[in-house]
């Protein structure tokens, strides 16, 4: 064997790549079984449970953690904080893959991957939340591919494409804002139709604006959380530019989440007080609860301020850790764990293995697009032939 040919092996054979080969082929298994054989085949979902983890992790959490997308165009180009420049492309190419997984697991739940334009062009329900969802979702799916597109045309060389994209970004970040506005909130109005199914420390009429708000420093924490493994996997695909500006970018977004999150703590006990639902906390439900809101929230929020005073990146991305499994916990907790608590242990859903599996694999397929797309395009580092600053 030649050592062209060994170097070549080493390359492709990493454990990265073996592990994700296993993970992409027990996936492609379930999805002809998924497509072939229907729900019951791979989920433990019924009449009384007709959301899953599908729902509830893949696209709850997905679209949360997506977040960062707007949040860091917002910050930069309509706020005028430049100094989290470098910080744009990462999180909207993040948030676009987010958004793209997002809506490949809507298909493993949904089903019919080609009637998925029908309600958008067809549907004649607009009164219906999930209808608001859905257009919002599609535009502003398309929004992100837009914004990304510079990336990509930069790496294929369309110059005049690119400019022409580059002149509408503050167009294109402004209606990124109100789409997400929109969508975020909206997906915590639709748990307001099941008063009698979710738990009433989960339960709220103030869910849009719960659900807004720990987007946004969902995003924030997303933002710092990318950016740490980044560092860690493809540091040696980031300029100085890049460089010099990531510890900046984690703290100042890690001293905003602080804010946003004891904000947030701060009127979910409002909401609390405002239903009188104080006895609940005795409970065991009340213990899980309190665990959610200290423990991925109040911690959080002041290892962000502790670090964003003490100037300490290391603490800021544990921080974004937390609060990222925290935002997991609390979509977890109102569309599966406390949804229909009342209901016998025996008939309570818990995801099967196939379920658990299937996410894993669309997980690792934003994963390895991320990979690809930040090792080949300039994603963290600026195009050598288009040095201005956009």
């Amino acid at each position: 064997m030649s050592e062209e040919t060994t170097l070549t092996d080493k390359k492709i054979f990493t454990p990265f790549n073996i592990i994700c080969g296993i993970i992409i082929v027990v996936g492609l298994i379930l999805t002809i079984l998924r497509f072939t054989k229907g729900l019951g085949a791979v989920t433990n979902l019924d009449h009384n449970n007709p959301w899953g983890i599908w729902i509830g992790f893949d696209l709850l959490c997905g679209v949360a953690l997506a977040a960062g997308g707007f949040v860091t165009s917002a910050a930069c180009y309509i706020f005028g904080l430049k100094r989290f420049h470098s910080a744009v492309r990462p999180a909207i190419l993040t948030a676009f893959l987010g958004y793209a997984m997002v809506v490949l697991a809507l298909n493993y739940d949904v089903g019919r991957p080609w009637r998925l334009p029908y309600p958008i062009f067809y549907s004649q329900g607009t009164t219906s939340l999930l209808f608001e969802v859905g257009l919002c979702v599609f535009l502003y799916i398309s929004v992100l591919f837009v914004e990304y597109s510079p990336a990509a045309l930069e790496w294929l060389g369309f110059k005049k494409i690119r400019n022409l994209i580059v002149r509408m970004t503050l167009v294109l970040t402004i209606f990124g804002v109100i789409l997400s506005t929109l969508h975020q909130s909206s997906l915590g109005a639709l748990f307001m139709i099941a008063p009698s199914k979710l738990h009433p420390l989960w339960y709220s009429e103030y869910l849009p604006i719960y659900f807004f708000i720990s987007s946004i420093f969902a995003g924030l924490s997303m933002v710092i959380f990318e950016g740490s493994l980044a560092h860690r996997f493809l540091h040696h695909k980031m300029d100085e530019t890049h460089l010099a500006e990531s510890t900046g970018v984690a703290l100042g977004f890690a001293k905003a989440a602080s804010f946003l999150m004891m904000g947030y703590a701060g009127i979910k006990l409002i909401g609390i007080a405002i239903d009188n639902h104080w006895h609940y906390l005795a409970t065991s439900w009340g213990q899980w609860y309190l665990l959610e809101i200290i423990g991925f929230v109040m911690l959080p929020a002041y290892l962000y301020a502790l670090a964003a005073r003490e100037k300490n990146l290391i603490l800021a991305r544990w921080a974004s850790v937390v609060a990222v499994l925290g935002i997991v916990l609390n979509r977890l907790n109102i569309s599966v764990i406390a949804f229909n608590w009342n209901l016998p242990s025996a008939q309570r859903y818990f995801p099967s293995w196939m379920e658990i599996a299937t996410s894993i694999f669309i997980i690792t397929i934003g994963v390895v697009a991320y990979r690809f797309i930040a090792t080949y395009m300039p994603i963290l580092y600026k195009h050598p032939d288009y040095q201005e600053h956009q």
